[in-house]
């Protein structure tokens, strides 16, 4: 394939991304929010002011769901609406590409040029994420970079953290990789071993806690620097549960105020198979 074909076939592929993302933005949806330990559902707006008394809000997801990340952007649109300072922590993102996302914010990248950069970070995804960043865009809404590069923690799930060479522990956060019983036991709870073999699987935990712990750090470093803000991470379920990245944060700074929402996944995360070890809310999103 020639480099002339190579580009026009990629610009292609950005109109159709453009013009899908448009659509999906336009598809309606109803959220509502399952109150764990009150045992009662509610609307987002009713949850407002419980959410706002966190320092941090977690709103997990399965990457590919479509309804997740509207329900996502309703819990963002919610707490602005009611006036609240807010940021929003980005698991696709990592840390050293903030320069991107903040001259995306500020209208100093055109939606083509920030489709390359979501790409290197994220893959083909972006029409199902369009919505939130323009949303943030838009409404002048921070939005951070909490990742390490996926080379680290690809490497680490392959040969273990003690593999990191000097130059690779130089691309995290100062920080320790102490697989606990605890955190091994809510790993086989939540994603099982999925026939690894106990080496194999020891390391996929290392990569996993590398990964919520660095996020972590990422954002209370940045709450540091904003102590009149609040941040909404947006992340995959898995890491979004309280034994993940929220027990990282409270490791680090254990005064911080949490709140986690966990997208209901039927069989899976819904009422009565999660209590408040495991999130305070489920979100249900209904296509109307």
């Amino acid at each position: 394939m020639t480099m002339r074909l190579k580009q026009h076939i990629m610009a292609a592929l950005a109109f159709v991304l453009v013009c899908a993302g448009g659509a999906y933005a336009q598809q309606e949806w109803r959220f509502t929010l399952w109150d764990v330990a009150a045992e009662q559902e509610q609307s987002i707006a009713d949850a407002v002011p419980d959410l706002a008394l966190a320092r941090i809000v977690y709103v997990g997801e399965s990457h590919d769901q479509l309804s997740h990340h509207l329900g996502q952007l309703e819990v963002i649109r919610a707490l602005r609406r009611a006036g609240h300072d807010i940021a929003v922590g980005l698991e696709m993102f990592e840390r050293r590409e903030q320069e991107s996302l903040d001259a995306w914010l500020a209208g100093d990248m055109d939606e083509r040029a920030f489709m390359s950069v979501f790409r290197r970070n994220w893959g083909d995804m972006w029409p199902l994420y369009r919505a939130i960043f323009v949303y943030c865009r838009d409404e002048s809404i921070p939005m951070v970079g909490l990742n390490v590069p996926r080379s680290v923690t690809r490497k680490v799930a392959r040969e273990g953290f003690e593999s990191l060479t000097q130059e690779e522990i130089g691309m995290l956060p100062p920080i320790a990789c102490n697989v606990t019983p605890q955190y091994e036991a809510f790993l086989r709870r939540v994603v099982g071993a999925h026939g690894r073999d106990e080496s194999e699987f020891r390391r996929f935990c290392e990569a996993q806690l590398v990964w919520d712990t660095a996020m972590a750090v990422h954002a209370l470093e940045y709450l540091e620097n904003h102590p009149a803000t609040s941040m909404v991470v947006l992340t995959g379920a898995v890491h979004a549960w309280r034994p993940a990245m929220p027990l990282q944060v409270w490791r680090q700074k254990p005064s911080t105020a949490q709140r986690i929402i966990l997208p209901r996944i039927e069989g899976r995360l819904d009422i009565g198979a999660v209590d408040t070890e495991d999130c305070d809310y489920l979100m249900f999103g209904v296509e109307e």
